[in-house]
Protein backbone atom coordinates (compact mmCIF):
# COMPACT_ATOMS: atom_id res chain seq x y z
CA UNK A 1 0.00 0.00 0.00
CA UNK A 2 1.30 3.68 -0.78
CA UNK A 3 -0.45 6.29 0.72
CA UNK A 4 -0.88 9.90 -1.47
CA UNK A 5 1.69 12.76 -0.26
CA UNK A 6 4.38 14.67 -1.68
CA UNK A 7 7.32 12.78 -2.43
CA UNK A 8 10.90 12.00 -1.39
CA UNK A 9 13.18 9.39 -1.74
CA UNK A 10 11.97 6.22 0.35
CA UNK A 11 14.24 4.62 2.59
CA UNK A 12 14.27 0.80 2.87
CA UNK A 13 13.47 0.00 6.79
CA UNK A 14 12.91 -3.04 8.71
CA UNK A 15 11.04 -2.43 11.85
CA UNK A 16 11.16 -5.77 14.27
CA UNK A 17 9.26 -6.20 17.78
CA UNK A 18 7.75 -8.54 20.42
CA UNK A 19 4.80 -7.64 21.92
CA UNK A 20 3.43 -8.02 25.60
CA UNK A 21 2.06 -11.04 24.41
CA UNK A 22 5.38 -12.31 23.49
CA UNK A 23 3.92 -14.88 20.73
CA UNK A 24 7.05 -14.32 18.38
CA UNK A 25 9.01 -11.82 16.89
CA UNK A 26 7.51 -9.64 13.80
CA UNK A 27 9.59 -8.08 11.46
CA UNK A 28 8.60 -6.53 8.32
CA UNK A 29 9.83 -4.46 5.47
CA UNK A 30 8.20 -0.97 4.31
CA UNK A 31 9.62 1.51 1.75
CA UNK A 32 9.07 5.22 3.40
CA UNK A 33 9.87 9.29 3.74
CA UNK A 34 8.82 9.24 7.39
CA UNK A 35 5.46 11.11 6.21
CA UNK A 36 2.81 10.30 4.19
CA UNK A 37 4.73 7.50 1.61
CA UNK A 38 4.82 4.72 2.81
CA UNK A 39 5.08 0.82 0.32
CA UNK A 40 4.37 -1.95 2.53
CA UNK A 41 7.08 -5.00 1.45
CA UNK A 42 6.46 -8.03 3.54
CA UNK A 43 6.42 -9.20 7.22
CA UNK A 44 6.98 -12.62 9.09
CA UNK A 45 6.81 -13.75 12.61
CA UNK A 46 9.45 -15.72 13.96
CA UNK A 47 8.82 -17.82 17.40
CA UNK A 48 10.89 -16.66 20.66
CA UNK A 49 13.15 -19.67 21.92
CA UNK A 50 10.84 -21.57 24.35
CA UNK A 51 13.09 -21.15 27.31
CA UNK A 52 13.60 -17.70 26.80
CA UNK A 53 10.48 -16.76 26.84
CA UNK A 54 9.50 -18.35 30.06
CA UNK A 55 12.77 -16.32 31.58
CA UNK A 56 10.60 -12.98 30.36
CA UNK A 57 7.77 -14.11 31.64
CA UNK A 58 9.34 -13.97 35.24
CA UNK A 59 11.33 -11.11 34.73
CA UNK A 60 7.89 -9.15 33.58
CA UNK A 61 6.03 -10.73 36.77
CA UNK A 62 7.97 -8.86 39.18
CA UNK A 63 8.33 -5.26 38.16
CA UNK A 64 10.16 -4.27 40.81
CA UNK A 65 13.08 -7.01 39.48
CA UNK A 66 12.11 -6.12 35.95
CA UNK A 67 12.70 -2.22 36.94
CA UNK A 68 16.00 -2.14 39.51
CA UNK A 69 17.62 -5.85 38.38
CA UNK A 70 20.71 -5.70 35.76
CA UNK A 71 19.41 -8.21 33.15
CA UNK A 72 21.92 -8.32 31.03
CA UNK A 73 22.27 -12.23 30.34
CA UNK A 74 18.34 -11.78 29.20
CA UNK A 75 19.00 -9.22 27.07
CA UNK A 76 21.77 -10.39 25.57
CA UNK A 77 19.36 -13.46 24.65
CA UNK A 78 16.66 -11.30 23.61
CA UNK A 79 18.94 -9.25 21.02
CA UNK A 80 20.14 -12.55 19.92
CA UNK A 81 16.56 -13.64 19.03
CA UNK A 82 15.98 -10.95 17.92
CA UNK A 83 18.91 -10.82 15.84
CA UNK A 84 18.48 -14.19 14.44
CA UNK A 85 14.83 -13.45 13.56
CA UNK A 86 15.98 -10.63 11.12
CA UNK A 87 18.60 -13.11 9.79
CA UNK A 88 15.89 -15.61 8.80
CA UNK A 89 14.18 -13.06 7.12
CA UNK A 90 16.78 -11.26 4.90
CA UNK A 91 17.29 -15.30 4.12
CA UNK A 92 13.43 -16.19 3.70
CA UNK A 93 12.62 -13.03 1.30
CA UNK A 94 16.17 -12.56 -0.65
CA UNK A 95 17.13 -9.27 0.49
CA UNK A 96 20.55 -8.59 1.09
CA UNK A 97 21.30 -6.93 4.65
CA UNK A 98 23.27 -3.91 2.27
CA UNK A 99 19.91 -2.83 0.91
CA UNK A 100 18.42 -1.77 4.17
CA UNK A 101 18.70 1.82 5.18
CA UNK A 102 17.67 1.34 8.92
CA UNK A 103 16.37 -1.21 11.36
CA UNK A 104 14.03 0.26 13.63
CA UNK A 105 14.46 -2.19 16.95
CA UNK A 106 11.51 -2.00 19.11
CA UNK A 107 12.47 -4.98 21.80
CA UNK A 108 11.06 -6.45 24.59
CA UNK A 109 9.28 -4.24 26.79
CA UNK A 110 9.65 -6.15 30.40
CA UNK A 111 8.45 -2.33 32.50
CA UNK A 112 6.63 0.01 31.74
CA UNK A 113 6.38 2.94 34.75
CA UNK A 114 5.56 6.30 32.66
CA UNK A 115 4.73 8.18 36.21
CA UNK A 116 8.34 7.21 37.32
CA UNK A 117 9.43 8.72 34.36
CA UNK A 118 10.86 4.82 33.73
CA UNK A 119 10.21 2.25 31.10
CA UNK A 120 12.41 -0.53 29.56
CA UNK A 121 12.57 -2.40 26.57
CA UNK A 122 15.40 -5.17 25.88
CA UNK A 123 17.48 -5.31 23.11
CA UNK A 124 20.48 -3.07 21.90
CA UNK A 125 20.81 -1.57 18.92
CA UNK A 126 24.69 -1.42 18.96
CA UNK A 127 24.69 -5.07 18.81
CA UNK A 128 22.57 -4.96 15.59
CA UNK A 129 23.72 -2.48 14.21
CA UNK A 130 27.40 -4.32 14.59
CA UNK A 131 25.80 -7.74 13.46
CA UNK A 132 23.74 -6.56 9.81
CA UNK A 133 26.16 -3.09 9.04
CA UNK A 134 23.37 -1.16 9.02
CA UNK A 135 22.01 1.67 11.15
CA UNK A 136 19.75 0.95 14.07
CA UNK A 137 17.62 2.83 15.81
CA UNK A 138 16.10 1.31 19.41
CA UNK A 139 15.07 2.87 23.14
CA UNK A 140 12.49 4.81 21.20
CA UNK A 141 10.17 5.20 24.34
CA UNK A 142 12.77 6.72 26.28
CA UNK A 143 13.25 10.29 25.47
CA UNK A 144 9.50 10.75 25.68
CA UNK A 145 9.18 9.16 29.13
CA UNK A 146 12.40 11.62 30.26
CA UNK A 147 10.12 14.51 29.11
CA UNK A 148 6.95 13.47 31.00
CA UNK A 149 5.18 11.74 28.55
CA UNK A 150 3.28 8.22 28.61
CA UNK A 151 6.18 6.73 26.10
CA UNK A 152 2.98 4.43 24.40
CA UNK A 153 1.85 3.94 21.83
CA UNK A 154 3.74 4.53 19.73
CA UNK A 155 2.00 3.40 16.22
CA UNK A 156 -0.24 6.58 15.99
CA UNK A 157 1.31 8.62 13.46
CA UNK A 158 1.72 5.44 11.17
CA UNK A 159 -2.00 5.14 11.83
CA UNK A 160 -2.20 8.64 10.47
CA UNK A 161 0.12 7.82 7.58
CA UNK A 162 -1.67 4.51 6.18
CA UNK A 163 -5.45 6.25 6.85
CA UNK A 164 -4.94 9.30 5.46
CA UNK A 165 -7.35 8.56 2.45
CA UNK A 166 -10.19 6.73 4.98
CA UNK A 167 -13.56 8.10 5.75
CA UNK A 168 -13.04 9.56 9.29
CA UNK A 169 -13.30 10.14 12.39
CA UNK A 170 -11.79 6.43 12.56
CA UNK A 171 -10.71 4.79 15.42
CA UNK A 172 -8.10 2.34 14.93
CA UNK A 173 -8.18 -0.08 18.30
CA UNK A 174 -4.98 -2.71 19.19
CA UNK A 175 -5.64 -5.55 20.76
CA UNK A 176 -2.26 -6.68 22.33
CA UNK A 177 -1.44 -7.40 25.84
CA UNK A 178 -2.71 -4.00 26.61
CA UNK A 179 -5.53 -2.47 24.36
CA UNK A 180 -4.61 1.01 22.43
CA UNK A 181 -6.88 3.43 20.41
CA UNK A 182 -5.90 6.44 17.91
CA UNK A 183 -8.53 8.51 17.32
CA UNK A 184 -8.23 9.88 13.65
CA UNK A 185 -10.26 12.94 12.31
CA UNK A 186 -8.96 15.45 9.86
CA UNK A 187 -5.32 15.35 10.83
CA UNK A 188 -6.24 15.39 14.88
CA UNK A 189 -4.67 12.22 16.74
CA UNK A 190 -5.47 11.32 19.94
CA UNK A 191 -4.26 7.84 20.99
CA UNK A 192 -4.03 6.63 24.92
CA UNK A 193 -4.06 2.71 26.20
CA UNK A 194 -7.56 2.02 27.18
CA UNK A 195 -7.08 -0.80 29.56
CA UNK A 196 -6.69 -4.85 29.62
CA UNK A 197 -6.67 -6.71 25.91
CA UNK A 198 -5.25 -10.26 25.96
CA UNK A 199 -2.66 -10.08 28.71
CA UNK A 200 -5.67 -10.84 31.41
CA UNK A 201 -6.92 -13.41 29.55
CA UNK A 202 -4.01 -15.12 27.90
CA UNK A 203 -2.37 -15.37 31.48
CA UNK A 204 -5.75 -16.77 33.08
CA UNK A 205 -5.92 -19.77 30.39
CA UNK A 206 -2.14 -20.49 30.97
CA UNK A 207 -2.73 -20.82 34.28
CA UNK A 208 -5.40 -23.25 34.21
CA UNK A 209 -4.88 -25.00 30.92
CA UNK A 210 -1.69 -24.40 30.45
CA UNK A 211 -1.97 -23.06 26.74
CA UNK A 212 -0.63 -19.48 25.41
CA UNK A 213 -4.58 -18.32 24.96
CA UNK A 214 -7.86 -18.93 24.04
CA UNK A 215 -7.86 -19.80 21.27
CA UNK A 216 -10.60 -17.63 19.17
CA UNK A 217 -12.24 -17.12 22.14
CA UNK A 218 -14.24 -20.62 22.34
CA UNK A 219 -13.55 -20.94 25.72
CA UNK A 220 -15.06 -17.52 26.75
CA UNK A 221 -17.85 -18.02 24.22
CA UNK A 222 -18.55 -21.17 25.92
CA UNK A 223 -18.83 -19.00 29.73
CA UNK A 224 -21.60 -16.60 31.20
CA UNK A 225 -19.76 -13.15 31.97
CA UNK A 226 -19.55 -11.75 36.17
CA UNK A 227 -21.34 -8.69 35.46
CA UNK A 228 -21.26 -7.57 38.56
CA UNK A 229 -17.14 -8.79 38.70
CA UNK A 230 -16.40 -6.55 35.24
CA UNK A 231 -18.67 -3.43 37.00
CA UNK A 232 -16.52 -3.32 40.07
CA UNK A 233 -13.52 -3.59 37.42
CA UNK A 234 -14.69 -0.86 35.98
CA UNK A 235 -14.01 1.18 39.22
CA UNK A 236 -10.48 1.29 38.88
CA UNK A 237 -8.87 5.15 38.52
CA UNK A 238 -7.52 4.68 35.54
CA UNK A 239 -10.61 4.50 32.97
CA UNK A 240 -11.25 7.99 34.72
CA UNK A 241 -8.16 9.62 34.13
CA UNK A 242 -8.29 11.73 31.02
CA UNK A 243 -6.04 10.75 27.83
CA UNK A 244 -3.39 10.52 26.80
CA UNK A 245 -2.31 7.63 29.22
CA UNK A 246 -0.59 4.22 28.95
CA UNK A 247 -0.48 1.21 31.19
CA UNK A 248 1.94 -1.44 32.33
CA UNK A 249 0.69 -5.13 31.26
CA UNK A 250 0.58 -6.19 34.77
CA UNK A 251 -1.24 -2.94 35.79
CA UNK A 252 -4.75 -4.98 36.64
CA UNK A 253 -3.84 -8.13 37.80
CA UNK A 254 -4.32 -7.28 41.21
CA UNK A 255 -7.73 -6.02 40.37
CA UNK A 256 -8.63 -8.66 38.77
CA UNK A 257 -7.90 -11.66 41.50
CA UNK A 258 -11.31 -12.01 41.55
CA UNK A 259 -11.81 -14.29 38.21
CA UNK A 260 -9.30 -17.09 40.26
CA UNK A 261 -12.85 -17.77 42.18
CA UNK A 262 -14.77 -18.62 38.83
CA UNK A 263 -14.74 -22.12 36.30
CA UNK A 264 -12.76 -21.63 33.48
CA UNK A 265 -15.17 -20.51 31.10
CA UNK A 266 -16.59 -18.01 33.09
CA UNK A 267 -13.32 -16.86 34.08
CA UNK A 268 -12.67 -16.04 30.47
CA UNK A 269 -15.82 -15.03 29.84
CA UNK A 270 -15.08 -12.19 32.78
CA UNK A 271 -11.87 -11.15 31.28
CA UNK A 272 -13.15 -10.80 28.07
CA UNK A 273 -16.28 -8.72 29.08
CA UNK A 274 -13.95 -6.90 31.04
CA UNK A 275 -11.45 -5.87 27.73
CA UNK A 276 -14.43 -4.48 25.71
CA UNK A 277 -16.06 -2.42 28.56
CA UNK A 278 -12.59 -1.00 28.64
CA UNK A 279 -12.78 -0.26 24.80
CA UNK A 280 -16.33 1.07 25.14
CA UNK A 281 -15.15 3.71 27.85
CA UNK A 282 -12.81 4.94 25.22
CA UNK A 283 -15.23 6.84 23.48
CA UNK A 284 -15.18 9.61 26.82
CA UNK A 285 -12.22 10.33 25.67
CA UNK A 286 -12.67 11.31 22.33
CA UNK A 287 -14.24 14.29 20.54
CA UNK A 288 -17.07 12.29 18.66
CA UNK A 289 -17.88 8.62 18.01
CA UNK A 290 -15.90 7.22 14.86
CA UNK A 291 -17.69 6.28 11.72
CA UNK A 292 -16.19 3.09 12.27
CA UNK A 293 -13.23 1.03 14.16
CA UNK A 294 -10.66 -1.68 12.57
CA UNK A 295 -8.92 -3.43 14.77
CA UNK A 296 -5.29 -4.78 15.03
CA UNK A 297 -3.55 -7.45 16.94
CA UNK A 298 -3.68 -11.01 17.69
CA UNK A 299 -7.11 -9.58 19.60
CA UNK A 300 -9.25 -9.15 16.03
CA UNK A 301 -8.55 -13.27 15.69
CA UNK A 302 -10.57 -13.59 18.57
CA UNK A 303 -14.34 -14.06 17.62
CA UNK A 304 -15.90 -13.89 20.58
CA UNK A 305 -14.16 -10.89 20.94
CA UNK A 306 -15.55 -9.04 17.68
CA UNK A 307 -18.53 -10.18 18.36
CA UNK A 308 -18.64 -8.28 21.77
CA UNK A 309 -17.08 -5.05 20.31
CA UNK A 310 -20.03 -5.03 17.41
CA UNK A 311 -22.68 -5.59 19.42
CA UNK A 312 -21.38 -2.69 22.30
CA UNK A 313 -20.24 -0.37 19.98
CA UNK A 314 -23.32 -0.44 17.79
CA UNK A 315 -21.45 1.13 14.20
CA UNK A 316 -18.95 -0.99 12.16
CA UNK A 317 -16.02 -3.03 13.76
CA UNK A 318 -13.56 -4.95 11.35
CA UNK A 319 -10.41 -6.34 11.33
CA UNK A 320 -7.81 -3.83 9.69
CA UNK A 321 -7.47 -6.64 6.27
CA UNK A 322 -11.11 -4.83 5.34
CA UNK A 323 -8.55 -2.28 4.44
CA UNK A 324 -5.46 -4.17 3.39
CA UNK A 325 -3.83 -3.26 6.27
CA UNK A 326 -1.74 -6.41 7.14
CA UNK A 327 -2.45 -6.78 10.87
CA UNK A 328 -0.34 -9.51 11.84
CA UNK A 329 2.98 -6.70 11.06
CA UNK A 330 1.30 -3.31 11.84
CA UNK A 331 3.73 -2.47 14.90
CA UNK A 332 6.53 -4.29 13.18
CA UNK A 333 6.14 -1.78 10.16
CA UNK A 334 5.42 1.06 12.41
CA UNK A 335 8.92 0.46 14.05
CA UNK A 336 10.66 0.77 10.75
CA UNK A 337 8.44 3.73 9.59
CA UNK A 338 9.47 5.60 13.07
CA UNK A 339 13.21 4.68 12.58
CA UNK A 340 13.29 6.71 9.28
CA UNK A 341 11.38 9.47 11.11
CA UNK A 342 14.10 9.20 13.91
CA UNK A 343 16.89 9.61 10.99
CA UNK A 344 15.15 12.66 10.01
CA UNK A 345 14.55 14.55 13.12
CA UNK A 346 10.61 14.29 12.75
CA UNK A 347 8.25 13.13 15.82
CA UNK A 348 7.44 10.62 16.68
CA UNK A 349 5.09 11.50 19.56
CA UNK A 350 2.69 14.08 20.30
CA UNK A 351 1.36 15.71 23.21
CA UNK A 352 -2.12 14.47 21.53
CA UNK A 353 -0.84 10.94 21.60
CA UNK A 354 1.47 10.36 24.79
CA UNK A 355 0.73 13.29 26.98
CA UNK A 356 4.31 14.48 25.95
CA UNK A 357 4.78 18.36 26.34
CA UNK A 358 5.71 19.24 22.68
CA UNK A 359 6.05 16.86 19.37
CA UNK A 360 8.94 15.14 20.00
CA UNK A 361 11.35 13.08 18.44
CA UNK A 362 12.82 9.63 19.52
CA UNK A 363 15.01 6.81 19.42
CA UNK A 364 18.69 6.16 19.68
CA UNK A 365 20.79 5.43 16.52
CA UNK A 366 23.45 3.10 16.63
CA UNK A 367 26.31 3.21 13.70
CA UNK A 368 27.93 0.02 12.17
CA UNK A 369 31.40 -0.20 13.20
CA UNK A 370 33.62 1.05 10.58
Amino acid sequence: MTTSGRRSRLLKAIGVISGTSMDGIDVALVATDGKDAVSVRAGATYPYPEELRKKLQAVIADPEAAEKTPLDDIEAEVTKAHGDAIAQFLADKGIPANTIDVIGLHGQTVCHRPERHFTRQLGSGAEIAKRFGVTTVYRFRHADVAAGGQGAPLVPLYHKALASELDQPLMVLNLGGVGNVTWLDDGTVIAFDTGPANALIDDFIRMRRGVHCDEGGQIAASGEPDKDMVAAFMQHPYFAKPAPKSLDRNEFHAAAAGVENLSDADGAATLAEFTVAAVVASLHHVPRPPVRWLVAGGGRHNAHLMRRLAAELKTQVSPVEAVRWNGDFLEAQCFGYLAVRSLHGLPISLPSTTGVPQPLTGGEQCQPEG
